[in-house]
């Protein structure tokens, strides 16, 4: 989140390198100069373009070496500074200033001004003090407001930082917010599954007990991560798909197909155990045989799509909702919206009266970092 901001305070630095500041001042002087050559040979006047140029350069640089002096010894100042006091204190300097640019510029040009009866050198200062301390006094003060623009400019970019980072904290924190609600409610409907085994099959609900130690283990073994790749998340639904197969026993057909491109793609983690959890909930487990579940696994454009079908009794039927009011289903798009913002979608349709289909689409990530088509927030 905060790639952006630190990119616009290396250019900011860029900008006040030395070279780069003071090649500014020069190029400023430059076009000045040949705006100035033009005017004076419109009003008759024959003077050489390399005089021009030679002049308001070296006026131009003395301006920008002062400046960029005044920025390395008192900028910390003129930015954060009182303006009351900056004002107070940049007035006289604004006069040093002037003098010794007019000073420095008079020394080197003994033969400035043109057509004119020898001068001595303070006869000459006096001369461009007279024309010219107006126009550096107003250039000072621009480049003071400059700084001090800058100033503010500095602060507003921390200020976005600041807001970023804790933005982004917010995020994580709702994040493990609603994982630490997720663990527990499949955790506990699974052990409700076993209970119920206990009664009609002990072995079954033995064999249930181990494959949920299993997926207990998998969970520890992620830690906090909000994030994991795909292949890890298929091995986490294959072993919860096994407990089912041991409670539904034949009762259910089930294929899982995945784009063998996507397996190190990143996905939230447990976005497919309560997709699949609901389907078996309303849909399966109303059904006394030939119950189908598909779970594909796709790549549209720069977009990794999850599609769950399975058969059922619909979602009129069922009283479920498309928004979804479950706690997992809930818990899923509150995530998808943490992860992903408006780039994710969740759209829960149901196809026929005994067919439900639930489509999951979100921005390709991957576990180099790389995202070909970046997240609104980025979690561990």
């Amino acid at each position: 989140m905060t790639v952006q901001p630190k990119a616009r305070h290396r250019t900011q630095l860029v900008l006040m390198h030395p070279v780069v500041f003071l090649g500014a001042w020069v190029l400023l002087g430059t076009v000045l100069a040949l705006q100035d050559w033009i005017n004076l040979h419109r009003w008759g006047y024959h003077i050489s373009f390399v005089i021009e140029l030679e002049a308001w350069d070296m006026e131009f640089l003395i301006f920008g070496i002062l400046s960029f002096l005044m920025w390395r010894f008192a900028g910390t100042f003129i930015q954060n500074g009182r303006l009351g006091r900056v004002l107070a204190a940049a007035f006289p300097l604004s006069v040093a200033v002037s003098v010794l640019k007019e000073m420095t510029f008079v020394l080197f040009f003994p033969n400035l001004p043109l057509n004119r009866p020898h001068m001595s050198y303070w006869e000459r200062l006096q001369f461009h003090l007279y024309a010219n301390v107006v126009n550096d006094m107003v250039i000072f003060w621009c480049s003071v407001f400059l700084f001090r623009g800058l100033g503010y400019y500095q602060r507003s970019l921390k200020s976005e930082n600041i807001a970023a980072q804790l933005e982004v904290q917010l995020s994580n924190a709702r994040l493990s917010a609603l994982r630490m609600q997720l663990n527990p409610h499949f955790l506990f409907n699974a052990m409700n599954s076993i209970s119920s085994l206990m009664r009609t099959d002990v072995d079954a609900a033995d064999e249930m007990l181990e494959q949920l130690s299993s997926l207990l283990r998998i969970s520890l073994e992620r830690g906090s991560a909000q994030l994991i790749p795909l292949s890890d998340e298929i091995e986490f639904i294959e072993v919860y798909l096994s407990m089912q197969d041991r409670r539904y026993s034949d009762r259910i057909r089930r294929r899982v197909t995945v784009d063998p491109e996507l397996y190190d793609v990143l996905v939230p983690a447990m976005i497919l155990q309560p997709i699949v959890e609901n389907a078996y909930v309303h849909g399966l487990s109303k059904i006394e045989k030939n119950g189908d579940l598909l779970i594909e696994v796709h790549r549209q454009q720069s977009y990794v799509e999850f599609t769950i079908t399975n058969s059922g009794v619909g979602l009129i039927a069922s009283s479920q909702k498309p928004s979804g009011h479950g706690v997992g289903i809930s818990n899923l798009c509150n995530r998808l919206r943490l992860h992903y913002g408006e780039k994710g979608s969740f759209e829960l349709t149901q196809l026929d009266s005994n067919l439900v289909r639930v489509r999951i689409r979100f921005p390709i990530q991957t576990s180099d970092g790389h995202s070909e088509h970046p997240t609104r927030f980025g979690a561990e």
